[in-house]
């Protein structure tokens, strides 16, 4: 396997400022929710849950159970935390204080994790605690960073499509499960209607992509360039078509982000308007145009 010598400052650079609009979405969403969900009249007041954590686990509780809540977790607290998480986001959108943004991101969308409880127990809340936490030490250029990213990705569409097999559903085995997909998923958009009256065949024919894209696919981007690029647009192509048809909150939108790890510089600066390379390449803080990642 040859070295990949393109490098990944501008990946990184543009990967960062996409996580921080994602961010930003993430926390607007919640903040708006927090108190109705958790708050001291909420459905399920975290205030009661972390009482009932101190007297059942003691000094562990900090451990098992880890949120900026443990300090204070009044109304004006919970709120406050969602504020914050949107006022980092902008930070981090334009470049400031990056590597300390970082941190304060993962621990503000952890404590809200937490406090959110059973609400916030989706895939997209795991998929973007993830991809923060890795995104700390992306400024600080190791190229295992670049690796573990790439894992990441593997695994959420890799599982995704194992999980259909193992389940055992017959739907999937006998690719007829997107016969019945569009008018069952959760809160499909008006195209989902129109799509769910496609043939019979295009339907299996689908299905049987979708199993390709999620399960084989996913082993070409650990290869080299070529074979890597290919997955990247596998998954971006399939990931826009779910977006045409359904909503899963930011999950799509991030896996998509992600998938910018597949690529790196030189294909980037092909595709990539002019005018915007020196503001991405403007000291996002990554030291990765020094670091080659093998390919």
């Amino acid at each position: 396997m040859k070295p990949d010598n393109a490098g990944y400052e501008l990946v990184a650079s543009l990967f960062l400022r996409l996580l921080a609009l994602i961010y930003l979405m993430a926390f607007v969403s919640i903040g708006v929710q927090i108190l109705g969900l958790a708050g001291a009249e909420g459905i399920l007041p975290f205030a009661d849950e972390l009482r009932h954590a101190e007297a059942r686990l003691g000094s562990e509780r900090f451990w098992l159970i880890p949120t900026l809540f443990w300090v204070d977790v009044s109304d004006l607290a919970l709120q406050g935390i969602a504020v914050a998480g949107c006022i980092f986001s902008v930070l981090l959108l334009f470049n400031l204080y990056v590597k300390s943004v970082l941190v304060l991101l993962f621990l503000c969308y952890l404590s809200l994790f937490q406090a959110g409880q059973l609400f916030m127990n989706f895939q997209w809340d795991y998929l973007l605690l993830e991809s923060g936490f890795l995104a700390i030490f992306l400024p600080r250029g190791p190229r295992l960073v670049i690796w573990l990213f790439r894992w990441l990705l593997f695994r959420v569409r890799f599982l995704s499509g194992a999980s259909k097999l193992i389940s055992e559903d017959p739907s999937w085995s006998n690719l007829t499960a997107l016969e019945y997909y569009f008018e069952t998923q959760p809160l499909p958009h008006w195209v989902a209607w129109y799509v769910h009256q496609l043939p019979e065949w295009f339907m299996r024919f689908s299905a049987g992509t979708v199993l390709c894209i999620e399960i084989l696919v996913p082993f070409m981007m650990f290869m080299s360039r070529g074979p890597r690029f290919f997955a990247a647009w596998a998954t971006l192509s399939m990931q826009a078509l779910i977006l045409l048809t359904s909503n899963h909150n930011f999950f799509n939108l991030l896996t998509m982000v992600l998938c910018l790890f597949l690529f790196d510089d030189r294909a980037l600066r092909r595709v990539m308007p002019a005018s915007l390379v020196p503001w991405l390449g403007s000291g996002s803080g990554s030291r990765l145009h020094n670091r080659r990642t093998s390919g």
